[in-house]
């Protein structure tokens, strides 16, 4: 049994996911990953039980229609593989729209990526004709609110403390782009499209891209 746990490897993989596949659901990804994997002959972890399914887990689901630049997934694997293999094997069977960026080989008992998870940064592009000013009092007027009361599935909560940053990054002929950095996690978790609401930007979203997860450290979660 102990020679069977050092044999195991837990490797992280980043990776983007592009607008060719924007609109498909996060069940869909880790179906497109399963797949991928299996072609590759990736020697895959499976859990045990009546209906045994590979141990890979994705920090934070991206919401249908965003891209994900820097989107990040553990797996297990019942033996070692060295990550520039396994990138060269898998690489081939990906789709067009994901990039796989990097892998790395991490510790097998740390602590799930999910439960380290803190907060999450956007990159926004704003279809507008507001000159940088009148969109900067918006993002202003919008964090000087001590509370931002919303409902999400018939239960009421405060968007405000979800928010950690928010600022106009540039403007275009075409519009702005917007950055947001939104907390995630067990005290609740912030979404752009609710942020913009509050903005009065909703309909004028052209796209969504989500940049970069932010971690706890595994000791804080222990």
């Amino acid at each position: 049994m102990r020679q069977e746990q050092w044999r195991q490897q837990r490797l992280r993989i980043t990776f983007a996911k592009g607008e060719e596949v924007k609109y498909i659901s996060h069940l869909d990804v880790m179906r497109l990953w399963e797949r991928a994997l299996r072609r590759a002959s990736i020697p895959l972890l499976y859990s045990k039980g009546y209906n045994p399914r590979p141990k890979i887990s994705i920090a934070a689901p991206l919401a249908v229609g965003f891209t994900g630049k820097r989107e990040l997934m553990d797996l297990l694997l019942e033996r070692t593989i060295a990550p520039l293999d396994f990138a060269a094997s898998v690489r081939k069977q990906l789709p067009t729209g994901v990039t796989l960026a990097e892998v790395e080989e991490v510790y097998p008992a740390l602590p799930s990526l999910q439960s380290q998870v803190r907060s999450a940064e956007y990159r926004i592009i704003v279809e507008t004709q507001e000159t940088p000013a009148e969109i900067q009092g918006r993002l202003g007027g919008l964090l000087r609110s001590e509370h931002l009361p919303r409902q999400r599935r018939g239960k009421e909560y405060d968007l405000r403390p979800l928010i950690e940053d928010l600022w106009l990054a540039e403007k275009t002929e075409e519009g702005c782009v917007l950055r947001m950095r939104l907390h995630a996690g067990e005290q609740g978790t912030g979404r752009p499209d609710e942020v913009l609401a509050e903005l009065r930007l909703k309909d004028s979203v052209r796209a969504v891209q989500r940049t970069q997860l932010y971690f706890t450290s595994p000791k804080d979660t222990a």
